[in-house]
């Protein structure tokens, strides 16, 4: 027998081969955090695992976290896991999972319906009463995003046509804005203050307009540094007024404009910076209507006034969790009815786009169809956690606390998401579903990735993206023909890195669609 020390030192390269060589692979199959998965199981898995490894531990994330979760859809079998079960902030990629649950819940041809109706009764066309628009949740009503559907002013037009066809040249009540479905206040509670007052941060209505959005024009000084004038708004929002500290910086600098209201405070602050040198020597921003359903109103009531209809009161919103009342007349009569384009449209405008107004309109519809009790956006999360938990995907650190994935605390792992994203493919609405997703390298936000190399066009993927966070997620096509789901989440990457975690995730998507899916 050799003593001891020569035992060791004869077992000494064998260790070191176990740490070099074994480990790794060992850890990377655990998931690296203690949850096993699939064995690697050829070469461009092990490339594919090395580029994240890599990846982990270079400059860019080196302080954060990168986690890779992929799928076979045919039997939901995991092929790759790596920190795959930590709980993670996902970004927009959450509006995977909204417009799934939407289309698998409502079908894909759903379609909303706004009312215009009134209540009282037309004596010598004079409207004893009170004319509304009653919402169900619509986010696209008067929006220019689709061509054969009314925009914000044909749709005005339409609806005072309506009521002079019905006989109505004056209305002795009012024009309310019917927002009562949603009785709750929408906003969901863990969105960032500073993000409620610009156009991404516009709250959900059961009675949405023009998304929810107006635009504010600028007059930039003629030095850096130089006080800004507040021109006008499109469309016209007279109620509103704005406290502005907008300064002017040097030409193509873009948008540095923060909005800072919320729901229902028509005072907005302007703050940030406009570029000089601008077209017409003005630049325009995005900002949120505080109250869409009463701003809806007050538009019918303009555009009635235009067209020689007599409307003497100011017009109100109710629902939304305010306590305004209107006095009712008896049974509502509907005059008009406009329907939205299909579920389909709106889903593909919500992921190409990544619009959260309809993530957060689409997340509350479906659920309510679930359960007709739902009536808080908390309420709605969970309705949406047990309707996938019953179709037998993992939830365990699925922790959303919206639908459009804005909020800041909200996180799931990669694990949850390829996991619904495989459980969605057996689902009869999957075809539309997939439909809705952009393809990398040619549409949607990820139509600049990756262009060029044979990810470009066989990944359909979600972008997401907040502050220290980059996430995709979505569906490739393996080497063997085998329909793959993945999600890639970076947290905290190294700030001023952002172009480097780019091309380390267009290397991620290469591994991705060389993989085998057997």
């Amino acid at each position: 027998m050799y003593p001891l020390r020569h035992r060791l030192v004869r077992f000494y390269p064998f260790l070191l081969f176990f740490i070099v060589v074994w480990f790794p692979t060992f850890a990377v199959r655990a998931g690296m955090d203690g949850q096993p998965s699939s064995p690697p199981d050829s070469l461009a898995t092990q490339r594919l695992l090395r580029q994240i490894e890599s990846f982990q531990a270079g400059p860019a994330v080196r302080y954060g976290t990168v986690a890779l979760s992929v799928r076979r859809v045919r039997d939901g079998e995991e092929r790759i896991g790596y920190n795959a079960r930590l709980s993670l902030p996902s970004a927009s990629t959450l509006k995977l999972i909204t417009t799934a649950t939407a289309l698998a819940v409502l079908g894909p041809n759903y379609t909303y319906t706004t009312t215009l109706e009134y209540d009282g009764t037309i004596k010598d066309s004079v409207l004893i009463g009170n004319l509304y628009i009653r919402g169900t949740g619509d986010p696209s009503l008067g929006s220019w995003r689709f061509p054969a559907y009314y925009d914000l002013s044909a749709l005005l037009k339409s609806w005072s046509e309506a009521v002079r066809a019905a006989g109505i040249r004056q209305i002795q009540g009012v024009v309310v804005g019917d927002a009562s479905l949603y009785s709750d206040l929408t906003t969901p509670g863990t969105w960032p203050f500073g993000d409620l007052g610009n156009y991404y941060g516009a709250g959900l209505s059961a009675l949405n307009i023009n998304e929810n959005l107006y635009r504010i024009f600028f007059r930039p000084g003629k030095s850096v540094g130089a006080p800004t004038s507040v021109l006008r708004t499109d469309p016209l929002v007279p109620y509103l007024t704005f406290q502005n500290t907008v300064t002017t910086d040097a030409a193509k600098t873009g948008d540095q404009v923060n909005i800072v209201g919320a729901p229902f405070l028509n005072l907005q602050w302007l703050t940030g910076k406009v570029p000089m040198g601008e077209p017409a020597n003005e630049f325009s921003v995005k900002g949120a209507l505080p109250d869409p359903a009463y701003f809806a109103a007050h538009a019918l009531r303009q555009q009635l006034v235009q067209d020689n209809v007599l409307v003497p009161n100011l017009p109100v919103s109710i629902g939304g969790g305010q306590s305004t009342t209107v006095v009712a007349s008896g049974t509502r009569v509907v005059i008009n009815q406009h329907r939205s384009p299909t579920l389909a449209e709106l889903a593909q405008q919500t992921n190409y786009q990544s619009i959260n107004l309809y993530a957060e309109a689409l997340i509350r519809t479906a659920t309510r169809q679930l359960d007709k009790t739902v009536g808080t956006t908390d309420a709605s999360v969970d309705a949406l956690t047990a309707f996938w938990q019953k179709k037998g995907v993992n939830l365990d650190g699925f922790r959303i606390h919206d639908g459009s994935g804005l909020s800041t605390t909200g996180a799931l792992t990669a694990d949850n998401m390829t996991g619904i994203l495989s459980a969605m493919a057996r689902e009869p609405s999957f075809s539309a579903f997939y439909e809705t997703i952009p393809v990398v390298g040619q549409t949607g936000t990820v139509r600049s990735l990756a262009r060029g190399t044979a990810a470009a066009g066989n990944i359909r993927a979600k972008s997401g993206s907040i502050e220290g966070v980059r996430a995709y997620a979505g569906y490739f096509t393996a080497t063997d023909g085998e329909r793959m789901s993945f999600c890639v989440l970076v947290n905290k990457f190294t700030p001023g890195q952002n172009r480097a975690v780019t091309t380390e995730l267009e290397t991620i998507f290469l591994g991705l669609v060389g993989l085998p899916g057997n």
